[in-house]
């Protein structure tokens, strides 16, 4: 990777210009040209470092959704993880190393729609699917430091009804143009104007304000980490008294080898875990390394806990809380 194709990818995941023109402001910022930088974030996404340029959306803020799990039997996993991904709520889809084998991110327009979209999949599947909604962030979606020296600070907050957000239909309108990305020409949010059905202005200052009010976690480049070689990926999880999981989430979350940690809701008896972390790494090696350090490090090495390695990334890209942009784009 050049140094251009670095920096846009590493300095843009959180600090991009939300003005008329930029990519023109990026290419300033790069000692570069507009029609570099775009040349550039095309190529990226085309080879799928990039998967797209645009927002992400604070989990429970807007909508509803949950992370999910469902063990297939072996021999019909491929089958059961393909008629998963092609829900339209579903998101991320996995297979990990675990009797629970499928593991799956499920987005919708509210928790009526959520517990049908669950139900569905259960249909559709033969399969018990364990839903583990978020209950406290304590990392999300911050972005992904390739230098390996800034992680962004960690942004706590305990999940509560009252944070959801009733959206406008002017709104509503705008989040599902946004859903899959700005598109990279010259003047993007008065592109995404023409489709949501407002000016360049409004646009703007709509996403500054959902960002102000925390509705959008980040904007801007949102990378796959898989595609610049961090192919070794876990999930640590830990079965905590209750009335400690924060401290330990706040730990947890601050420590460099942590990409993303939360805290979702047990499912007893088949799911006794309260307390989740990711960790990425280039080599299995190097992210079981780091798990054990963080155990030993923080005191947990008595703590029930269990790692799940990913072994295949069946579906990956933003959520999609608005169904009618899900159809428009086909």
């Amino acid at each position: 990777m050049d140094s251009l194709d670095f920096r846009l990818i590493n300095e843009f995941q959180r600090d991009f210009p939300l003005e008329p023109q930029p990519f023109a402001e990026i290419a300033w910022r790069l000692c570069t040209d507009e029609e570099t930088v775009l040349a550039a974030l095309q190529r990226l996404r085309g080879e799928g470092v990039v998967s797209r340029v645009g927002a992400v959306f604070a989990p429970r803020r807007v909508g509803a959704s949950t992370l999910a799990a469902l063990a297939a039997p072996p021999e019909r996993l491929e089958e059961i993880a393909a008629r998963v991904s092609a829900r339209p709520e579903v998101n991320h889809n996995y297979e990990r190393e675990h009797r629970y084998n499928l593991w799956f991110v499920v987005t919708a327009r509210d928790e009526a729609h959520l517990a049908e979209a669950l139900a569905v999949i259960e249909r559709d599947t033969g399969c018990k699917v364990i839903s583990l909604p978020l209950e406290h962030e304590f990392y999300i979606d911050l972005g992904f430091d390739l230098a390996g020296v800034c992680k962004a600070p960690c942004t706590t907050r305990r999940i509560e009804v009252s944070d959801l957000r009733e959206l406008t239909l002017p709104e509503q309108k705008l989040m599902g143009a946004l859903q899959h990305g700005l598109e990279l020409v010259p003047q993007p949010f008065a592109r995404l104007g023409e489709e949501a059905g407002l000016d360049e202005q409004e646009v703007i200052a709509t996403l500054k304000r959902w960002r102000g009010e925390g509705l959008i976690k980040r904007f801007g480049v949102v990378v796959r980490h898989h595609e610049l070689g961090y192919t070794a990926n876990a999930m640590v999880v830990w079965d905590l008294p209750d009335d400690d999981v924060e401290r330990v989430g706040r730990l947890l979350a601050a420590e460099p080898e942590v990409t993303l940690c939360y805290r979702r809701r047990r499912h007893a008896p088949e799911w006794p875990y309260n307390l989740f972390c990711m960790i990425h790494g280039r080599a299995r090696s190097e992210v079981e390394a780091a798990a054990a350090r963080l155990r030993e490090r923080l005191g947990l090495t008595q703590v029930p806990c269990a790692v799940l390695f990913s072994r295949r990334r069946f579906k990956q890209r933003g959520a999609h809380y608005i169904p009618q942009a899900e159809a428009a784009h086909g």
